[in-house]
């Protein structure tokens, strides 16, 4: 099942490529989007870290595998925010990634997500290690 809700569209944004956004207010605590995932194998995500799909994947750890996917709808267009307004929750059962708001986000506001998994956590991403 996907489930993409009020009204989010993809743009550019200023300094990160693209995004996504909304053209309507959202409540805080509110599930935009689900999506099913396609998950892939550790010897997968090796190849896949060699190619520009590294940026696009998540860590997929059901039962302490070290897996990988790769989330369809918008899910892979969030952009990071260390103080994102959204987070992720991982559903290895129905094979899902959802996303659901930390805050009101207003008009034409970017969603972001904190590629940490918590929205709330400031330990530098991979990009910001280099």
């Amino acid at each position: 099942m996907i489930a993409i809700f009020y009204n989010l569209f993809i743009d550019q944004t200023a300094e990160k490529g693209r995004g996504v956004f909304t053209s309507e207010p959202i409540s805080a605590d509110t599930v935009i989007e689900i999506s099913p995932v396609i998950v892939m194998s550790a010897e997968d995500r090796l190849l896949l870290d060699k190619t520009l799909l590294h940026d696009y994947i998540f860590e997929w750890k059901p039962d302490g595998q070290n897996l990988c996917c790769m989330a369809q709808g918008y899910i892979s267009v969030y952009n990071h925010s260390y103080t994102s307004n959204c987070e992720y929750f991982m559903d290895y059962e129905e094979g899902t990634i959802s996303i659901k708001t930390v805050r009101e986000i207003n008009e034409g506001e970017e969603l972001t997500i904190n590629y940490n998994g918590n929205w709330d956590d400031a330990t530098p991403v991979w990009f910001d290690v280099f």
